[in-house]
């Protein structure tokens, strides 16, 4: 717990306050919700609600690993009263022990049609459009009840897989390749598509939008969790602040794979130890420049920036175990 304070209380630094420093970056007050948002997210939300008219159903995508942290309330307010589907994407990185207990809360919040899914190895998908058939047949059609299309909006925060799954389902129902980018970084949709046919019997269009983070952070923890899963930019927060705080996680749940990965003898909860470890097990090294009497002189030194990026990493692919952040 020390670390993770420490962790927060750097993130913090920026604004003297130890509560608001992550989120100070992010939260600007009572200026309008999109006012903030980088360009293409405030056109993207622009465009999301002057469509909306034409939506059936909404599929809100978010990562399983944090199921509850950072959902946009600015998304759930467009949701209304239409039909809505939660899809959890990125299952096989999260913690499947949490599944039920996440799945209790989701319904508690009023969210009782939930799926998990993997878009790599396609698990789950399958079951979004007999769900998205069912859930539109038994609601009002709005402006189109006339047609048997089905015109679905894919929403959610930046880099969860929204168009991974649009790839996924063409793939299942299309046996079609990639209609839409995919990327590893937040911001890869930058604006609204035109509708995308994923499905044939019955007619399936998804629309794909781009990530819209929520105009304020509930909390510095949610900023740290949404860091960590990459729907906000590393050097936005600081990989040295992320790294720590996944240390301090990684011990917290007792996911202790990081020791074998990389050679430490015991778990421990200071980051610059750790990292070390990293930078020798992966070779990150730098040459530094080192004035002394004789004149300036060239030494290797240990990458301690390099090697929490690799920590990062590592994480993200899944490679230190898997983790459920919530």
């Amino acid at each position: 717990m020390r670390r993770c304070v420490g962790a927060l209380r750097a993130a913090a630094s920026a604004s003297g306050s130890e509560s608001g420093g992550f989120r100070s970056r992010f939260d600007f007050g009572s200026r309008d919700a999109a006012s903030w948002f980088p360009g293409h997210m405030a056109k993207g939300l622009r465009q999301m609600r002057a469509s909306l008219r034409r939506a059936d159903c909404l599929v809100e995508v978010h990562d399983a690993r944090i199921p509850l942290s950072g959902r946009n309330p600015v998304l759930r307010e467009v949701l209304g009263i239409r039909p809505h589907l939660l899809v959890l994407n990125k299952m096989d990185l999260a913690d499947p022990r949490q599944q039920s207990r996440i799945l209790e809360q989701l319904r508690q919040q009023g969210c009782s049609h939930v799926i998990f899914t993997d878009c790599q190895q396609d698990t789950n998908v399958k079951k979004i459009v007999p769900l998205v058939a069912k859930l539109v047949s038994s609601s009002p059609r709005y402006h189109r009840a006339e047609s048997t299309e089905y015109s679905i909006m894919v929403i959610g925060v930046p880099n969860v897989g929204k168009s991974s799954l649009i790839n996924s389902l063409r793939r299942l129902h299309l046996k079609k390749g990639k209609a839409t980018a995919v990327g590893g970084e937040p911001g890869v949709t930058k604006s609204l598509l035109t509708r995308i046919q994923v499905c044939e019997t019955p007619l399936v269009y998804l629309v794909d939008t781009p990530g819209v983070l929520p105009p304020k952070l509930a909390d510095v923890e949610t900023g740290m969790k949404l860091a960590l899963c990459g729907a906000i930019r590393d050097h936005l927060v600081g990989e040295d602040i992320m790294a720590d705080y996944l240390l301090y996680v990684l011990n917290r749940q007792q996911q202790f794979g990081y020791m074998e990965r990389y050679g430490l003898p015991e778990a421990s909860d200071n980051i610059r130890h750790v990292l070390k470890y990293v930078a020798v097990t992966l070779g990150k090294t730098q040459k530094v420049k080192v004035l002394t009497g004789t004149g300036n002189v060239n030494m290797m030194m240990l990458d301690y920036s390099a090697a929490a990026y690799e920590f990062l990493r590592a994480f993200r692919a899944g490679h230190l175990g898997r983790l459920t952040l919530d």
